[in-house]
């Protein structure tokens, strides 16, 4: 048999990041229209693919790296991982600095992917590694002449990623949702689509999700445990003007979003997007309005944290433990959590 000349090939893993499919959740969000911009289908498995890429091609056109650029950067997770894959496909040496906090699947994951890990273990000022992180970057940068730090928190390549992104979502709903949540930590993703909104006289509602203890949005300074989502400085990026009132979330209800959110419509996502199905429920919608949520990373990573009862019962206590399962068995249709 003759097969038509049908192929759907692609060249490279970088052709296949971005273009994430978006789907209703329907069984989680029965009586609303929640969509799920399903970012952990990126072939890194997180959001942060989108930003890795665009930066590290442009930084090429623009003649900032050459293939012997040694690219640094300060990461809790995702990012690390995204640069990894992205710089391991051009060949170009990768050495990063991340803390404690990091997830031990997501440390292997950097270390097989080639990275160089430099951890750092002493809190800074403000009760978090952040800062830490960073100033330990500005050291390796003075050590190594040919050096190129990628910047995810200041570098304006990170939130004009995310017009893409937001393209995307326009042209698969047929128009403007009324709402989009997005996590905050660099804030990149939130204002790319704040900035894309704005530019293109879009009418949706920008929502920025923090976690308490982030100082993003002027919250008071707090030891928080689940990576990437708050950040223990301000963001460059932000623009209060383009955006909506942000929501913010304590870490248990990141928890139970996640939790419901597998329960529910079979997704195992990481702790963020636990945070955007909590901030949604929450948000009071009109018959007919549509709300979109970055279902940013993949929940392998958090097996022995978010979604491990040891953990949480470790982290939070018991009281929280029941908390979260009473929560997440709420309005459960078939067998609940034993």
């Amino acid at each position: 048999m003759i097969l038509a000349n049908n192929s759907q090939t692609c060249e490279g893993i970088p052709s296949l990041i971005g273009n994430t499919n978006l789907i209703r959740l329907s069984k989680l969000f029965p009586d609303k229209k929640v969509y799920g911009k399903l970012e952990l289908m990126n072939p890194a498995g997180s959001i942060k693919d989108r930003t890795s890429k665009f930066i590290i091609e442009e930084s090429f056109k623009q003649g900032l790296i050459d293939n012997d650029t040694l690219i640094l950067e300060s990461t809790s997770g995702n990012m690390g991982v995204g640069l990894a894959q992205i710089c391991l496909y051009y060949g170009l040496d990768l050495h990063l600095v991340v803390d404690p906090y990091i997830n031990k699947q997501t440390l292997k994951l950097l270390k097989t992917y080639g990275a160089t890990i430099d951890m750092v273990r002493e809190i800074d000022d403000s009760g978090s590694y952040l800062n830490a992180r960073i100033n330990r970057v500005y050291e390796l940068i003075d050590d190594n002449p040919n050096s190129f730090w990628t910047r995810q928190y200041g570098n304006p390549l990170n939130p004009m990623t995310h017009h893409r992104t937001a393209e995307e979502i326009v042209c698969q709903l047929g128009v403007y949702p009324e709402y989009i949540l997005a996590a905050t930590s660099t804030c990149g993703t939130l204002m790319g689509f704040a900035d894309h909104n704005h530019q293109f006289r879009g009418n949706s509602k920008i929502i920025p999700v923090d976690a308490y203890g982030s100082i993003i949005f002027g919250g008071k300074a707090a030891k928080r445990v689940i990576p990437g989502f708050g950040a223990s400085k301000p963001s460059e990026f932000l623009k209060h003007e383009l955006l909506a009132e942000p929501m913010w979330m304590e870490e248990w209800e990141s928890i139970v979003g996640c939790m419901k959110l597998l329960r529910h419509e079979a997704i195992l996502a990481g702790g963020s997007t636990g945070a955007l199905v909590s901030a949604v429920e929450k948000l009071e919608m009109k018959p007919g309005e549509k709300a979109v949520i970055i279902i940013c990373d993949r929940g392998e990573r958090y097996l022995d944290t978010i979604y491990s009862e040891e953990w949480i019962m470790e982290t939070f206590g018991k009281e929280c433990l029941e908390m979260v399962k009473k929560k997440v068995n709420e309005n459960l249709e078939y067998e609940p959590i034993s």
